[in-house]
């Protein structure tokens, strides 16, 4: 069994190396290539937390993953991981774990590189301005995911806690200089969104973090951080200017996120004005985006597919290189 840090999942893939993972994961769940069961939640309402089991099996890769990922938003305040987590890789033709790779990075890796497959696959390519709203345990790998896939100039980010803001700021202006866009740290969320090509939403607010209607035309975003019926980030009025709306998968999504559920029930919109599942998309089954001009929103709650293409990426590429610790 290999066992797998941060460190060393960060030294064998690169953050463009994951989306391309991802982007495969997608392709096989919507080709029905894998075995996902809705994940399971328990919630731990005395302390604000989650704690889901995700599994998933790939028959073509002869691999199985679990993930045990423990959702705690109060933990930014005690200098924890919001999602502390493990990944359980497991070899399909003998039932022996062949890895155990910290969960916390390869969720916060998979998920932006979700939000990277998407505006790769959905966005205008010229693009040039970017917007974070949110710099909780999810957001450096957001930001890096939207870098990666478009030459960006510069990236606002919003949050309501200023002290950490531009603490998060100052940290990725350094951590991620190699992309050349410069990070700011916004006023508001209105001042971060306004002129924003992308829009990247990771917090588990309850309460819509942007007006929808600052929104400029031709942006895209792509919203993750509600993943419980009550979450709501997303300001409904931009599905009722969106183009196109698409998900990960539409059944994980409409089993728990908010930001599409309330929408549903207040009859702002309908089942009708959903466009289909990424995966389609790359398989070629559904149309992407039509014209420069239209707002794509792509809603993400994360599927166990994500977690094993990822992790199977990561461990074959340490094991090529000797990277990790073996546990006999």
């Amino acid at each position: 069994m290999l066992l797998l840090s941060k460190e060393d999942i960060k030294e064998v893939i690169t953050m463009r190396e994951a989306v391309e993972a991802v982007k495969e994961s997608f392709r096989l769940f919507s080709a029905g290539k894998s075995n996902v069961p809705l994940r399971t939640n328990i919630n731990v309402p005395e302390h604000d937390g989650s704690m889901l089991f995700m599994p998933s099996l790939v028959e073509d890769l002869d691999m199985g993953c679990l993930k045990v990922v423990n959702v705690f938003p109060e933990n930014v305040k005690k200098g924890l991981p919001t999602t502390p987590a493990q990944v359980i890789l497991i070899d399909a033709s003998n039932g022996m774990v062949a890895s155990v790779l910290d969960g916390t990075y390869v969720t916060q890796l998979r998920t932006g590189a979700a939000s990277g497959a998407a505006f790769d696959v959905l966005a205008n390519k010229d693009c040039e301005k970017g917007a974070l709203i949110g710099t909780g345990g999810q957001a450096a790998t957001q930001l890096e995911a939207m870098l990666a896939v478009r030459d960006l100039e510069e990236v606002k980010i919003f949050d309501l806690n200023r002290e950490r803001l531009q603490a998060f700021v100052e940290s990725m202006n350094q951590e991620l200089d190699g992309y050349g866009a410069h990070i700011l740290a916004a006023e508001s969320s209105d001042d971060a969104v306004e002129d924003a090509d992308l829009l990247i939403c990771a917090t588990p607010s309850s309460t819509p973090v942007f007006d929808g209607n600052r929104v400029k035309d031709g942006a895209t975003l792509s919203c993750v951080g509600s993943y419980q019926p009550h979450m709501q980030e997303m300001d409904p009025v931009i599905l009722t200017r969106a183009s196109g709306i698409y998900f990960d998968s539409r059944e994980a999504v409409l089993s728990e996120a908010g930001d599409i559920l309330i929408p549903l029930e207040t009859g702002v919109i309908t089942e009708d004005d959903f466009t289909g599942d990424l995966g389609d998309v790359l398989l070629g089954n559904v149309e992407g985006r039509r014209a420069d001009d239209e707002i794509i929103v792509f809603k993400t709650v994360g599927i166990g597919t994500q977690d094993l293409v990822t992790a199977k990426k990561i461990y074959d590429r340490a094991v090529e290189a000797g990277v990790g610790t073996n546990w006999d």
